[in-house]
């Protein structure tokens, strides 16, 4: 046999003696050049798609940031400066009444209440969404039941000393995130119990069940808090009043517990039947098996529409105002009838902030339950 590695063969051929290292794929495949041209580019209706999105997305953040920042006053003690421009906003007036769209009318020497009624808030919600932090049963209970009777304790004041403060000089942000707290953590509860009225085999429960969902479903949030606000004390003994506020937080939580119910319901129709059984063949009782097997399964499902719920409850928060309850935007809108900042660009002003505050409060909840699904493996691959 010929040696291929001898003098004499070797300029007959060639024998690789080592692996060759694999080439980098083309750069016109990978990278941000490659997915702009398959995504954005790769047909000629894509391509004008993407043109005409790009020129919409520039014409509306060119106005915004124009308005913003560029054409902006800044500075000034009163309207006079923001009369002179009419095509900016105008930031002076933000600075003088920013205070006000967070509390309201909320006495200035009591806001330290507020503030640490927020600062209770966040300490305990916080933890409460960091998977990684241990004691999550005592950590809800806390904020569950112990949060709102603080709350309401510093708000309202009235004991240890402090002096009463009606709902009535409550207001802004506070009022929004109160309204919001408050109906997005009773109507969830409230919620599941009606899901599993409709699916009850009870007929007495389950008619009950079908008649308020479709009852609270078919009215909007505006007949609701009139309801609430006009006909709610016709039901009371004489010489017994409830909180405007109050009745506004049981018509919200009332509302949304509807459609809490039917979301929740969507999630146990589409867990196996053999969850059930199976659960049944151990000999779990009913409530054991819906709370530790099928209840886990059927929220982990619906999580998308429990967080868009919650995104709705929020902005919806905004009609209040027509029973005469001060939200952040009816704060803004009269905050800005102030003689002394009257101008064309002020309410623009207030306006534009309320909208930033709300978007910031919803896209912050949109991709906090975007990181649950990811961590509860629920989305579907996108």
């Amino acid at each position: 046999m010929t040696d291929i590695t001898s003098p004499s063969t070797r300029s007959l051929g060639f024998v690789r003696a080592e692996l060759v290292k694999p080439l980098p794929p083309p750069a016109n495949l990978v990278g941000p050049v490659a997915w702009i041209r398959k995504r954005l580019f790769s047909t000629l209706p894509d391509t004008i798609l993407t043109l005409v999105g790009i020129s919409i997305a520039v014409f509306l953040i060119w106005g915004v940031v124009s308005f913003a920042i560029v054409h902006a006053t800044w500075t000034g003690e009163d309207g006079d400066a923001c009369r002179k421009n009419l095509d900016g906003a105008c930031w002076p007036f933000i600075g003088t009444y920013w205070k006000t769209f967070v509390y309201g009318r909320y006495p200035i020497a009591e806001r330290w209440r507020v503030n640490c009624v927020a600062a209770a808030f966040v300490l305990l919600l916080v933890p409460l969404a960091m998977p990684s932090v241990k004691g999550k049963l005592v950590n809800a209970l806390l904020f569950i039941f112990v949060l709102p009777i603080f709350a309401y304790v510093m708000l309202g004041g009235g004991i240890f000393g402090m002096p009463p403060v009606e709902t009535a000089y409550w207001g802004g942000l506070t009022v929004t995130l109160v309204i919001a707290v408050t109906g997005i953590v009773a109507s969830l509860p409230l919620g599941i119990l009606l899901a599993l009225g409709r699916r009850s085999k009870l007929p007495i429960i389950k008619l009950f069940s079908v008649i308020y969902i479709e009852f609270w479903r078919g009215v909007p949030l505006i007949t609701v808090l009139f309801m609430a606000s006009n006909l709610l004390p016709l039901f009371l003994p004489d010489g017994m009043t409830v909180d405007k506020l109050v009745r506004a937080l049981i018509g919200v939580t009332l509302f949304t517990a509807a459609y809490m119910a039917e979301t929740i319901r969507g999630g146990l129709q589409a867990i196996p039947k053999g969850q059930y059984e199976g659960a049944m063949a151990l000999g779990i009782g009913y409530w054991r098996m819906m709370a530790l097997v099928v209840m886990p399964q059927a929220l982990k499902l619906v999580i998308p529409g429990i967080v868009n719920s919650c995104i709705s409850l929020f902005k919806d928060t905004s009609l209040v105002q027509i029973v005469g309850i001060l939200d952040l935007l009816s704060t803004v809108q009269s905050s800005a009838t102030d003689a002394r900042w009257a101008s064309p660009t002020t309410v623009n002003t207030g306006y534009l902030v309320a909208a930033l505050t709300y978007f910031v409060f919803c896209f912050s909840m949109s991709r906090y339950s975007q990181f649950v699904e990811r961590r509860l493996n629920t989305g579907h691959k996108r």
